[in-house]
């Protein structure tokens, strides 16, 4: 695959503060890529250098082949932004404004008559395209600002929080855009809702403290939740303990502890010692035991867990201990 972007060794200072550190990756045509982090992280700095709002420090960035130091405007032409802020002119319309951007984008009337016509309706603008910005509701102002980042068909996008105060029909459906949209694009989404992530992101990179912490599918990351693939049973067995032992001599149960995400009583997790589905080994290790049971379930973890022990900071060094 070609690479769309390349991001190289790139720190960014703001006098004594690092607030990105020696920061480098590559994305290619048709990947998404989850750019996560709590708050303060570095996301938002990497994003602007990215686009060529700030310099960086050291280090460089090549969007399809152009340097955004170097060759800002040919860079910015492959380029649809989609910052938190939603800068938009709420004097304009809609209609005003993305007639506004195709101009400064250069776009021909022609091309820009189609490309209208293409995020009006993809992004369901028509009820207010003749309206004053400043009227219209949080989730418009977003959808409105969604169609200026891809109305010249960028080749990278980057958006930042894009399903920000839409309701849950609208994030559907901009979930469903992203998708569509990827087989031709790399794009960037930094996002705090982690469903998001594993909605529509084929990778994730999480940043931390200015660096780059870990870098990997959404499958692979969840796996890293201790929870993943556990077994949750409501073992009826009077003698509980005996249960919890005996399961606990299973080579391939990494631990048993009692849940408490059930109203039975005698409910357990059975954790598996390597992540993989062990739900079919317990069935039948119950049946030799002639155990009676209620309700089994198997858990597939639980990414904002993950994402809260990998962030837990540098110093409080319980990565390697709580994730395996």
């Amino acid at each position: 695959m070609s690479e769309y972007l390349e991001v190289n060794n790139v720190t960014r200072k703001f006098g004594s503060l690092t607030a990105v550190d020696n920061v480098s990756f590559n994305l290619s045509k048709g990947q998404v890529l989850g750019f996560l982090g709590p708050n303060g992280a570095g996301k938002t700095t990497t994003m602007r250098i990215i686009t060529g709002y700030i310099e960086p420090t050291s280090g460089s960035v090549s969007v399809c082949g152009y340097d955004v130091s170097d060759e800002p405007i040919r860079s910015k032409e492959q380029i649809g932004y989609l910052p938190e802020g939603v800068p938009l002119y709420p004097e304009m319309t809609p209609r005003l404004f993305l007639n506004f951007i195709g101009g400064a984008r250069r776009l021909e009337s022609k091309d820009l008559e189609q490309k209208l016509s293409f995020v009006i309706n993809k992004l369901g603008l028509k009820p207010v395209l003749d309206q004053s910005i400043e009227t219209l509701s949080k989730g418009y102002k977003r959808r409105v600002a969604f169609a200026q980042a891809i109305l010249h068909d960028p080749k990278v996008l980057i958006l930042d929080e894009p399903t920000d105060g839409l309701d849950p029909i609208q994030k559907l459906e901009v979930r469903k855009l992203i998708r569509d949209m990827a087989s031709d694009k790399a794009i960037i989404i930094s996002t705090h809702i982690l469903e998001e992530v594993t909605a529509v992101c084929d990778r994730v990179i999480i940043i931390s403290e200015g660096n780059v912490i870990t870098d990997e599918t959404p499958s692979t990351l969840i796996q890293k939740d201790k929870y993943h693939n556990a077994v949750q049973v409501d073992i009826k067995n009077p003698d509980f303990t005996a249960v919890k032992e005996d399961l606990q001599k299973l080579p391939y149960v990494g631990g048993v502890e009692k849940s408490y995400d059930s109203r039975e009583e005698n409910t357990l997790l059975i954790l598996s010692q390597n992540s993989s589905d062990i739900s079919r080994q317990i069935i039948q290790f119950i049946h030799e035991k002639n155990w009676d049971y209620g309700s089994l379930s198997v858990k597939s973890g639980d990414m904002e867990e993950v994402f809260r022990k990998l962030t837990l900071g540098k110093n409080e060094n319980r990565i390697g201990a709580e994730i395996k």
